[in-house]
C-alpha cells in the first residue's frame, strides 16, 4: 500500500510534522498505513548550523563514494556498474509482443522485471515502468500492454520489498553512513534503463512511468540522470519539504535526508525535459489537492491531467494522454 510521505512523529531527535485536520499519519510495524491529507505535508525539522555534504561513506568525501547527497538534499550518483543481465522467453498467447523475464545485476543483488517489446520490424523506444508499492511487475501488465500498443517498448520491474518504503529506518541508514534503501531504489531504477536501452529492439531513448510511490522514484531518477527524456507520474506526489523553514531545524542530517527523497526538491532539475501527472480527482489514496501542489512546484514544460473518478493508479482513461505525451517527451 502506498503512502502520502514519511512518519517523524516518533523520531528521537525530535522532529515533528504538521498536519492539517485531513488525519494523522499512522504507523504500523516498519511501513506506514495509507494516508489521508487535506492540503499539506510539511515536515519542520529546526535550526540548521552548516550546509555539509553527507556521503556514502559516512566520513570524509573521497573519490571511491558511489554516492553523495548535498547539503540541499540532491542524490547523485557518480557513476553505474555495467548492465549484467539474463533473459528467457515467456510464453503467451498474445502474438503482437515479445515478453520476456529478466534479471540483472543492480548492487549485488538481481532485480527481476518484464520486458514487453511489440512485435515489429522497426526500432522502437523505451519506457521504464516503476509499480506502486506492494505491486508486482506480474499486477501492473495493464500500463505496459498499454505501452505496447501505442508501439514503445517497456521494462516493469520488482521494486526492493516490492516499492514499500521505511523512512524512519532509511534515516538511520543515512546517519550512520550507510545507503537507504530508498537510494538504492532509484539506482535500480536507472540500471533497468540501461537494460532497456541495451535491447536490439530499443533506440531512440527511454522515459521514466510510475505510480503511486513508484511515480516519487520515476521523478528523482529523471532527476539525476540527464539521458532520460522525460517522466510521466500517475497517482502520487511529493512531500513538500522545499517549504521547510530553516530557522525550525535542529537536525541537519534528518533536513538533508528528508528532502533527498522528496521528488518536489528534484523538480527544477527536469527541465528542459517534460513532466507529466496524472492523478484522479477522487483518488482514494492520495487526494488531488497534493498533485496539485507539487505540480505547481514544477517549472515548463509540464502538464497535470485531471482524471475522473477515485481510482489510485491507472486507468484506461489516461491511455489517450499519455499517447499524446510521450510523443512530446521523444519529440
Amino acid at each position: 500500500m502506498d503512502r502520502a510521505g514519511p512518519n517523524t512523529s516518533s523520531d528521537p531527535v525530535n522532529m515533528r510534522k504538521k498536519r492539517d485536520s485531513g488525519g494523522p499519519i499512522e504507523k504500523k510495524g516498519s511501513s506506514f498505513n495509507n494516508c489521508r491529507v487535506a492540503n499539506t505535508i510539511i515536515l519542520i525539522l529546526a535550526v540548521i548550523l552548516v550546509l555539509a555534504v553527507v556521503t556514502g561513506t559516512g566520513t570524509d568525501q573521497d573519490d571511491t563514494d558511489e554516492w553523495t547527497v548535498s547539503g540541499e538534499g540532491i542524490l547523485s550518483y557518480k557513476q553505474r556498474e555495467g548492465t549484467d543481465f539474463i533473459l528467457e522467453n515467456i510464453t503467451h498467447t498474445d502474438d503482437t509482443d515479445i515478453l520476456k523475464q529478466v534479471r540483472f545485476n543492480s548492487h549485488n543483488t538481481q532485480i527481476e522485471g518484464i520486458l514487453r517489446i511489440p512485435d515489429t520490424e522497426n526500432k522502437v523506444r523505451g519506457v521504464v515502468v516503476l509499480p506502486g508499492a506492494g505491486v508486482s511487475k506480474e499486477a501492473q501488465s495493464a500500463v505496459p500492454e498499454m505501452l505496447s500498443g501505442m508501439g514503445y517498448a517497456s521494462i516493469t520491474i520488482d521494486q526492493r520489498n516490492l516499492g514499500v518504503i521505511d523512512p524512519e529506518h532509511d534515516l538511520g541508514l543515512f546517519k550512520g553512513g550507510s545507503e537507504p534503501l530508498e537510494y538504492i531504489m532509484v539506482y535500480d531504477a536507472m540500471m533497468a534503463a540501461d537494460v532497456l536501452d541495451e535491447q536490439p529492439e530499443v533506440d531512440g531513448g527511454i522515459a521514466m512511468l510510475g505510480l503511486s510511490n513508484g511515480g516519487r522514484f520515476a521523478i528523482i531518477t529523471t532527476a539525476i540522470e540527464p539521458g532520460t527524456k522525460g517522466v510521466i507520474a500517475i497517482s502520487t506526489c511529493g512531500y513538500d519539504t522545499v517549504s521547510i523553514d530553516r530557522d525550525m531545524i535542529n537536525d541537519e542530517k534528518a533536513c538533508t535526508f528528508y528532502r533527498s527523497i522528496d521528488p518536489d526538491n528534484y523538480l527544477d532539475m527536469i527541465p528542459p525535459r517534460r513532466l507529466v501527472m496524472l492523478h484522479s480527482v477522487n483518488d482514494s489514496i492520495i487526494p488531488f489537492e497534493l498533485a496539485q501542489r507539487t505540480f505547481s512546484q514544477a517549472q515548463q514544460p509540464k502538464e497535470l491531467y485531471r482524471i475522473e473518478g477515485s481510482t489510485h493508479g491507472y486507468n484506461k482513461i489516461m491511455g489517450d494522454y499519455i499517447g499524446g505525451e510521450l510523443e512530446r517527451i521523444f519529440e
